[in-house]
């Protein structure tokens, strides 16, 4: 099938495929999935500029379904996710603006493209090593029987970022953080939003457990709930610079609707050092595949 917008020819059950894939794997996770769609977009032949803008716009669709089966399951933070958009919009613009910068010198592809590898490895060692210590703890399965968040204790960096003023989040449990730190992890995961395409879940789900102290169940709902904020600005963004195919977009969606479905009913029946170690192998899987892609 020919889509004009971005001049490739692609067979329509690919992009359908890649959607349901990116799909289970975003519910199941609390990610947009871009880490995932971007190098398989590259893959089945789509300029990077059109794999940045159009995976935004599946993107979007996407979690607008699996946040509502989360929030079916109580497993969004509304006020977390509210707050974490004043850092997310910016954020994006400016990510969008340093790929606009990037194009015009004309080396926009192999930045683009280191760039995910360096974040994603890094986010991937960093979350396998921690789960692993984590299902090592035998008072973990304790912890989460009681309702306590699986990560409170380790959220270090929360106790050291108290700039006033503080907020609480009764949904997530935490009684006080800074409103500073939130704002940050949206900024840092907005920048990626706008710069390489992705929603940016395989950030900020680590920054939201391991920096705010969010339950990782929370921090999977109330993260595809910012993806639906951020993505969605990154799609209009994108769109009035020409970087949006929307018919492979509404393609990919017609498998992703189906996957988000399945992928969150599937957080019910794990842990959350569980789901962080199955997450941890995601980001490594599609750094190896950025790396073939680009040439290492």
């Amino acid at each position: 099938m020919f889509f004009p917008i971005s001049d490739v020819f692609i067979h329509p059950l690919v992009l359908a495929g890649i959607g349901f894939v990116v799909g289970v794997l975003g519910g199941f996770f609390g990610v947009g999935g871009g880490f995932l769609a971007g190098p398989l977009l590259l893959w089945s032949g789509v300029p990077i500029n059109f794999v940045v803008g159009t995976d935004l716009a599946h993107m979007t669709g996407k979690s607008i379904v699996a946040a509502r089966r989360h929030r079916a399951l109580g497993n969004v933070d509304l006020r977390l996710g509210l707050f974490m958009i004043l850092g997310t919009i910016p954020g994006i613009e400016l990510g969008a603006q340093f790929l606009e910068h990037l194009k015009v010198l004309g080396n926009v592809e192999h930045v683009v493209g280191y760039s995910y590898v360096v974040i994603l490895t890094a986010i991937g060692l960093f979350t396998g090593w921690e789960s692993l210590r984590a299902l090592r703890m035998k008072r973990t399965d304790q912890l989460e029987a009681k309702g306590v968040s699986d990560v409170q204790e380790s959220s270090f960096a929360a106790r050291l970022l108290r700039l006033p003023p503080l907020i609480r989040l009764p949904v997530s449990g935490v009684s006080e953080v800074s409103i500073w730190a939130v704002i940050l992890v949206g900024m840092l995961t907005g920048f990626l939003v706008g710069f390489l395409g992705v929603g940016g879940g395989f950030l900020r789900l680590p920054l939201l457990v391991y920096i705010i102290g969010v339950p990782t169940h929370v921090a999977v709902g109330t993260d595809l709930f910012e993806i639906i904020i951020s993505a969605g600005y990154g799609t209009v963004s994108h769109a009035l610079k020409g970087n949006v195919d929307i018919m492979i977009a509404l393609t990919m969606h017609t498998g992703a609707a189906i996957g988000a479905q399945i992928g969150a009913v599937g957080t019910r029946y794990f842990s959350g050092p569980t789901i962080r170690l199955m997450f941890s192998i995601l980001p490594l899987v599609a750094a190896i595949m950025v790396l073939l892609r680009i040439g290492i």
